[in-house]
């Protein structure tokens, strides 16, 4: 069954494949090692810089009021962000999907269609969705109604929450 030319065969191609890992280790430490290879103010790696304590922090970015990003806020541009809403509402009054319908929505009382069974943290807000209202649950829906069943992660951008909520505030004009 095994002669001396498949035993000799099988027995180089395991020296060989040892001699390659052997060889692959040897290369692999010459150009990762830390030991006497290296001078010693030199060891390879990259550092990185942390600010101390005692360093000023940066200014923080100030912040615009919403209103006035709202103020000048632009429909049309809002009307390409709508897909991303569009998977689980309708823009037509009394049309819902997974969620409710936002026709009108802008300026509505907080889980105030009667037809859609909210959840139990919209339904525990009190209030309208006004403008600001709604941006502060599209930024971060989970964290502006903490048990929420909307999956939605959220939209970080100020502009692009005015502009949707202008072209919102358009489907009951």
């Amino acid at each position: 069954m095994f002669d001396t030319m498949t035993i000799t065969k099988a027995g180089g191609g395991f020296l060989g494949a040892f001699l390659v890992l052997l060889l692959g280790g040897w290369a692999a430490q010459g150009l990762y090692s830390t030991e006497a290879s290296h001078s010693e103010d030199h060891i390879p790696g990259y550092s990185i810089e942390v600010a101390s304590d005692d360093e000023e922090p940066a200014e923080p970015e100030e912040e615009i009021p919403f209103a006035d990003v709202f103020a000048v806020a632009d429909a049309s541009a809002g009307e390409r962000l709508w897909r991303q809403c569009s998977a689980c509402h309708a823009n037509v009054a009394d049309q819902h999907g997974v969620g409710p319908s936002l026709h009108g929505v802008v300026n509505r009382d907080i889980a105030s269609v009667a037809a859609f069974s909210y959840s139990d943290a919209l339904n525990g807000l009190e209030g309208d969705w006004t403008p600001e209202a709604l941006s502060g649950f599209l930024e971060s829906p989970r964290t502006y109604a903490a048990g929420t069943a909307m999956s939605y992660a959220g939209m970080s951008d100020i502009e692009d929450r005015a502009n949707l909520i202008a072209y919102l505030d358009s489907f009951d004009d």
